[in-house]
């Protein structure tokens, strides 16, 4: 039972005083309706005259004695009750701390990655078979997981094989990049050139998409830019063929991260398994590539100059880099179906931070003070970046 309690039923109520008011509890009958009672509550609740009400709940309480109607009423002008108002709440929290897990999940697996990658890279110096590996891997991974049905397989078509062509072409573009420039920069030095990804993000939105940013987000983009310049210059083994690789890569996954995000629009694919078809296309474009520049003549001769350096545990290198370059980028597409390219660049390039101090820390890598510096500005703009971008990513 529901019904509006107008402002000329309240006019109505017998013995309404200010004194009734100050203690919140009302009672009154009216012709119209039949006996309220407002039970006492401890916490303050304000009550207003200047809007009609809405009784949200209806109960008929006593058996022997006579029915009363115990009733609780909420302002006409809001779209729904307290208790629907405070779930949605709820359920906007619940899906902030959930982006946030993917966020520090996707983060640690990254850093492991990187670890593990570069060890291999450095007794194993073969990118292009590195980078095939490790979408076998991935691929592999989630066929299993479909047969056996840990995952749901998904339902896919022409169209969207169509649609995911040019994003695996970006992905494997920007994958074989990085791993060309880690296997011939530090990995700091790698990740603090791809820290300039948002650059690439805003210039691309900017010149190709058609988008336009306030002032600020462009200026936010000056330490940016020079804090990677300030790093490269700086750096004490400074390789040209690194150093493009990491920028080729900021922009191939600029381009993939926009693709991605028009093709998961609009169709049932998760983020999960819209990953894994898109490592599958990646390697099998990635593939004759890989065989042309490098070849298994190349493969098997530093496979065995690998084994004979490092022992068996360089089989386990290879398979955790390929294991967690595959769940990494996994948590992150499961992110990015939750938000929009942007705000995904900026969680990529805050990611770098733990990545950069980490590997310095393990791998010893020596860093002049003015090296530091300019990875510092470079992190600082990013930061200013992701502050003010955060109204236009909003907007979008």
């Amino acid at each position: 039972m529901s019904f509006s309690l107008k402002q000329s039923a309240l006019a109505a109520c017998n013995d309404v005083s200010n004194s009734v008011l100050q203690r919140r509890s009302l009672s009154c009958r009216s012709s119209i309706l039949p006996p309220l009672v407002f039970q006492n509550n401890s916490k303050r609740t304000n009550l207003s005259l200047s809007k009609p009400l809405h009784v949200s709940a209806v109960e008929i309480i006593g058996k022997d004695k006579e029915p009363v109607n115990k009733c609780r009423a909420y302002e006409a002008d809001k779209s729904q009750p307290i208790e629907a108002a405070a779930e949605e709440v709820k359920s906007e929290a619940a899906k902030r701390v959930k982006i946030g897990i993917y966020f520090a999940t996707w983060w640690a697996l990254n850093v492991v990655f990187n670890i593990y990658n570069k060890k291999v890279l450095n007794a194993y110096p073969y990118p292009w078979l590195t980078s095939t590996l490790s979408l076998a891997c991935g691929s592999l991974m989630m066929l299993i997981s479909w047969a056996t049905r840990i995952a749901e397989a998904p339902k896919t078509d022409f169209e969207f094989w169509k649609t995911l062509f040019p994003v695996a072409v970006a992905h494997t573009i920007g994958h074989v990049a990085a791993t060309v420039s880690m296997s011939k920069v530090a990995v700091s030095f790698t990740h603090i050139i791809k820290s300039g990804e948002p650059a690439f993000s805003v210039l691309v939105s900017s010149l190709l998409l058609g988008e336009s940013f306030p002032p600020a987000v462009y200026l936010s983009l000056v330490p940016i830019i020079g804090g990677c310049a300030l790093a490269a210059v700086t750096e004490l083994n400074f390789n040209m063929t690194g150093f493009m690789g990491a920028m080729i890569s900021n922009l191939a996954f600029v381009f993939r991260n926009i693709f991605s995000k028009k093709g998961m629009k609009g169709n049932s694919v998760s983020g999960m398994n819209y990953y894994a078809c898109l490592s599958m296309l990646s390697l099998v474009i990635l593939t004759p590539f890989a065989i042309a520049v490098e070849g298994p003549q190349m493969w098997a001769a530093g496979w065995e100059k690998a084994l004979s350096q490092i022992g068996p545990q360089f089989i386990w290198w290879v398979a955790a880099q390929s294991i967690f370059y595959h769940l990494y980028n996994q948590v992150s597409y499961m992110s990015l179906d939750q938000i929009s390219p942007l705000t995904f660049s900026i969680g990529n390039t805050m990611k770098r931070i733990s990545v950069i101090v980490s590997s310095i820390i393990i791998f010893h890598t020596p860093v002049q003070p003015v090296n530091a510096v300019g990875a510092a500005i470079a992190i600082l703009g990013t930061f200013l970046y992701s502050q003010v971008s955060d109204p236009v990513i909003h907007e979008q």
